[in-house]
């Protein structure tokens, strides 16, 4: 009878592609502060709108806070774990991804705080103290607030970023 095969040391594991490791550069850096900033403000403008009773053009302005707080999470995450290189095609254009981003998140974030400013003065009747009837005036003001505080923002990231892509560097930390 033979003896057994000598023993094989177990494979060395994958560090590079398979673990998780979070980027500090970005969370203490200008995108990631910006990044959580958005979040905060696009949170407190949906909230805002989603507590109060809304009809009509709001419904936009909803919509587009709605869906650039889950992009922005989701950028958010994907850099701070630094796996960018796993979204097919984008991965490899990180940083130009982030301004396109926030530019288009600009433009709809005006587009929607037009929205709200003008439902403010559709709204501004129930202004008065007498007035007794429910009203969404202070609702959309607030909302008219955060959502001009997300597209400042937005452009102050998007400037961020083309600054970046200025002095020649391809990624976003």
């Amino acid at each position: 009878m033979l003896p057994p095969p000598p023993r094989q040391p177990p494979p060395q594991a994958r560090a590079a592609r398979g673990s998780l490791s979070l980027q500090r550069a970005f969370l203490r850096g200008p995108l990631g502060v910006l990044r959580l900033l958005q979040l905060l403000a696009g949170a407190a403008f949906w909230i805002t709108i989603a507590t109060s009773k809304y009809q009509g053009p709001v419904h936009f302005a909803l919509f587009v806070s709605v869906l650039f707080w889950l992009l922005t999470l989701g950028l958010y995450f994907i850099t701070l774990l630094g796996k960018q290189e796993l979204v097919p095609v984008l991965g490899s254009r990180w940083l130009v991804v982030n301004v396109a981003h926030d530019l288009l998140a600009a433009a709809l974030y005006g587009a929607a705080t037009g929205i709200m400013i003008d439902q403010t003065q559709r709204h501004s009747y129930c202004n008065l103290k007498s007035y007794r009837l429910p009203c969404a005036y202070h609702a959309f003001l607030a909302a008219s607030v955060c959502g001009g505080l997300c597209l400042g923002l937005y452009l102050l990231s998007a400037l961020y970023g083309c600054c970046r892509r200025y002095q020649g560097k391809e990624e976003v930390v």
